[in-house]
């Protein structure tokens, strides 16, 4: 094990020893969005990268799920409890080398793609625009963040170089995150009627000079529903 991961191990047993806050539940069910893996090529992804090798789509996986985790890290930080910033940091820490070869492996796809430097290195930063323009959302972001906290605590333990396994296993789930869903265990509603409240009895003759009259309405406030 890693002097990184020992101490990161160390914390948390030693955190599991005080009362620290639950993880933050929005919902009493949350929705299930995980889904089968992906290769790379499937529209829901959305990589757009023709042509592209076992290798390329691979690097466009890993991509993607860096993008998504840093707009976690960027967007949930209302939740605190979801260390979706730790997160996002210990996995640029501890698979920085497969990050590196990740992005060499993009830009290599691009210039075999645009054979002009420029065209290139555009086609590049137009892919990186859109793939983490596409995590950006707002009426979702409940969901997206519950599930971008367990990937990334999933992509934090995974054996360095193994980034893109994680990427195949989860970028499906990520991506139904997307897709606003609320409670599903009363997918109604609890069912508290709102349209009924209890009021006390607000006829004049229960009141005298603003105190309850105890010889018209009883000994005690007498409440109706309304």
């Amino acid at each position: 094990m890693t002097v990184l991961r020992t101490i990161f191990a160390a914390t948390l047993a030693v955190s599991a020893l005080a009362p620290l806050p639950a993880s933050a539940q929005f919902f009493m069910k949350s929705y299930d969005f995980s889904g089968a893996p992906v290769r790379g090529d499937e529209a829901i992804i959305g990589l757009d990268m023709p042509d592209a090798t076992e290798a390329e789509l691979d690097a466009g996986l890993v991509w993607n799920l860096r993008a998504a985790l840093n707009i976690a890290a960027l967007q949930c930080q209302f939740a605190p409890t979801l260390l979706t910033v730790p997160q996002y940091n210990l996995m640029m820490l501890d698979h920085a080398a497969e990050l590196k070869s990740t992005y060499a492996t993009l830009t290599n796809y691009f210039k075999r793609k645009n054979k002009a430097p420029k065209a290139a290195q555009t086609a590049l930063d137009q892919f990186g625009t859109r793939v983490y323009g596409s995590y950006s959302t707002t009426s979702a972001q409940l969901g997206f963040c519950q599930t971008a906290s367990n990937i990334g605590r999933a992509a934090i333990f995974a054996p360095r170089g193994a980034l893109h396994t994680v990427a195949k296993r989860r970028l499906r789930e990520m991506r139904n995150a997307l897709v606003p869903y609320g409670e599903q265990r009363f997918p109604r509603g609890i069912g508290f009627d709102d349209r009924r409240v209890l009021l006390p009895r607000l006829d004049a003759m229960c009141w005298k000079k603003n105190e309850w009259n105890e010889k018209k309405c009883g000994s005690n406030v007498q409440w109706v529903m309304q």
